[in-house]
């Protein structure tokens, strides 16, 4: 109990709920795998973030050559805000219920601020690992497997990469989500502040398996620069660019709802255990499902189903 003797936000749900957490789970799962049908990264990377892409820079984001480093960091965020509507930034939507905890209670007129702090602590997960692997991505340079152009089994190294790094995120997230429903031990129980900043450092790590096409380029820059900070800088300034409109339409949310939508989290335990649950679990089945099993299939290792606009 706290001292205002409302139950910790992030105590597991009592054994009396077990039949709706189980169904809870249930729904989560069947949203991951239905979301891992549907998903297009024809429109997701080429549709939307090519034009984003191309609209910002004023060229063709792919056909143009990153002259100099202002040039390359500016691509690197650029890039990053044009991949904002990407799986990424599920995570980003799973991290409601952690940053409502993370938050302090605060008037309304200062609930901005209370939303900030805990983005901040997601940025700072962000901000480590994908700084540490753009520095030790450009030292290793052309032997990441990321940058490869080879094959092996029929399916380019690159992607191999992005299958493991993706499996091993996508299980993270599932066990969070369970944690977090009190079905798996959870290490973050009185701990909200290091589950945001976990959250964060899995977001980031998505830069470790991301084929996207313009990250791809400003990769290959970063290493032909031959300078690890700059790869340590622009692979921040991606993760940066990613989040920024995200962080935006929540900031907007809290000021036009006067934080009554953190409020409507907050003074709910199951509510937020439920949507902090369900979200990681979702984001988690589709990661896992969409890299490990769809991916694999549409290079004739399995079956997937395939919805026709994917073809």
């Amino acid at each position: 109990m706290t001292t205002t003797g409302k139950r910790d936000i992030l105590t597991p749900l009592p054994t009396a709920a077990a039949p709706r957490r189980g169904r809870l789970i249930a729904a989560s799962v069947a949203a991951g795998l239905l979301l891992a049908v549907l998903w297009s990264f024809e429109f997701v990377d080429h549709v939307i973030g090519d034009n984003v892409a191309n609209t910002l820079l004023g060229r063709d984001a792919k056909a143009t050559a990153l002259g100099g480093a202002a040039a390359g960091l500016i691509f690197a965020f650029v890039s990053g805000l044009a991949g904002t509507f990407t799986a990424c930034n599920i995570a980003m939507a799973a991290s409601i219920g952690p940053m409502s905890q993370a938050s302090s209670s605060s008037p309304t007129r200062t609930r901005l601020r209370g939303l900030l702090r805990p983005v901040g602590w997601l940025t700072l997960g962000m901000v480590v690992v994908s700084g540490v692997y753009g520095f030790v991505g450009v030292l290793v340079g052309d032997r990441m497997p990321q940058l490869s152009t080879a094959s092996a089994g029929g399916i380019p190294v690159r992607l191999w990469q992005s299958m493991i790094v993706f499996g091993l995120i996508g299980l993270a997230f599932v066990y969070l989500g369970l944690a977090s429903l009190g079905v798996l031990p959870d290490p973050f129980a009185r701990r909200p502040v290091a589950r945001v900043v976990t959250l964060g450092a899995l977001v980031g790590g998505f830069l470790i398996g991301r084929p996207y096409p313009l990250f791809n380029k400003l990769f290959h820059w970063a290493v032909d620069s031959g300078n690890p900070l700059y790869g340590a800088g622009a692979f921040i300034l991606q993760s940066l660019g990613n989040i920024v409109i995200v962080t935006a339409l929540f900031s907007l949310v809290v000021l036009i709802s006067r934080g009554r939508v953190i409020d409507w989290l907050a003074t709910s335990p199951g509510r937020t255990v439920a949507v902090t649950g369900a979200l990681l679990i979702a984001l988690g089945v589709f990661t896992v499902v969409y890299w490990d099993i769809r991916l694999p299939a549409m290079f004739g290792h399995g079956w997937f189903p395939t919805m026709p606009y994917n073809h």
